[in-house]
């Protein structure tokens, strides 16, 4: 009943036009419904779908890593039916089963032309499913690093701390190693700190323990601690690890920064020092003066004219 009214409403809409448009009029009607249903769909999308998903999403706890690709997924599949239907209220089936014949056609060789697009959109999902990070979070790979700033399903974009925004490929971050320091909750920082050789490893120790109790973005529990991990060439190397809470990039640097200058500010107090990197030459043998020198002298090469 619906459908019939509605063919009937079409025919009177085009009888209308007719003597207006001639033999354009079917064409024209054709195409008004085409674009009416398209715009109803988007609409219908904006006005209803999208908060409904947008409720969905709340009530399952997704953040914002998890929301944009599907939100994505979501509104592709509503303009898909949308223009689907919009082809068949239009009567345009005749060109959906062509276009469906030549899609069908193409598809292996745009299977072919699209391997790194569909690679990197399989990343993409990989990245969504295992979350091995989310925007936000500051991460590590290949020698670079940064904040991400967005996820889509062909790349990830990432700000560098130079500002600058570097736009990776998904396939590029799951096929390597990508270091994320700020998954957890805490962050342990590592610092190795060169005394002489002639001075207190103890007092030094404790001078490095003591620095870290006093700083409040240092964590109590764990404790601070250092190992006597290095002798070096001119030092020896006393490695403090201490624990920041909730670490962001501005809090690590912060952290570390205040802490080393405290323990350096300290060092001098108490008399330890830094040294320098030095060499000491020695020989096995006693020096002799090579015969070239004593012939030049006797010539008086490089004397007074």
């Amino acid at each position: 009943m619906g459908a019939h009214a509605g063919t009937l409403g079409t025919v009177a809409v085009a009888g209308t036009l007719e003597p207006f448009l001639g033999p354009l009029t079917g064409l024209v009607v054709d195409a008004a419904i085409f674009l009416v249903v398209v715009v109803a769909t988007y609409v219908l999308y904006k006005a209803a779908i999208a908060p409904l998903v947008g409720r969905l999403f709340d009530r399952q706890g997704l953040d914002e890593h998890a929301r944009r690709p599907l939100q994505k997924i979501v509104a592709f599949l509503v303009l898909f039916a949308g223009v689907t239907a919009a082809f068949g209220a239009a009567g345009y089936q005749g060109f959906l089963r062509s276009l469906a014949t030549i899609a069908a056609a193409a598809t292996l060789a745009i299977g072919f032309a699209l391997q790194d697009v569909i690679k990197n959109f399989v990343a993409g999902v990989f990245i969504y499913t295992d979350r091995p990070f989310r925007i936000g979070d500051w991460i590590e790979w290949q020698g670079n690093s940064g904040v991400v700033e967005d996820i889509s399903f062909r790349v990830t974009r990432v700000r560098t701390f130079d500002n600058e925004l570097l736009t990776v490929p998904n396939h590029t971050l799951t096929s390597d190693v990508v270091k994320n320091p700020v998954a957890k909750k805490t962050l342990r920082l590592k610092f190795v700190f060169g005394i002489d050789y002639e001075d207190d490893v103890d007092k030094a120790t404790e001078i490095i323990v003591e620095e870290a109790e006093r700083s409040d973005a240092i964590l109590d529990d764990p404790a601070p601690s250092v190992r006597l991990t290095e002798l070096a060439d001119s030092y020896v190397g006393l490695q403090s690890r201490i624990w920041i809470d909730d670490p962001s990039r501005a809090d690590f640097v912060k952290a570390r920064a205040d802490y080393v200058k405290a323990v350096k500010e300290r060092f001098d107090e108490e008399g330890i020092s830094i040294p320098f990197p030095q060499r000491t030459v020695s020989g096995r043998n006693e020096w002799a003066e090579p015969s070239s020198f004593s012939a030049m002298a006797e010539a008086g090469v490089g004397g007074d004219s």
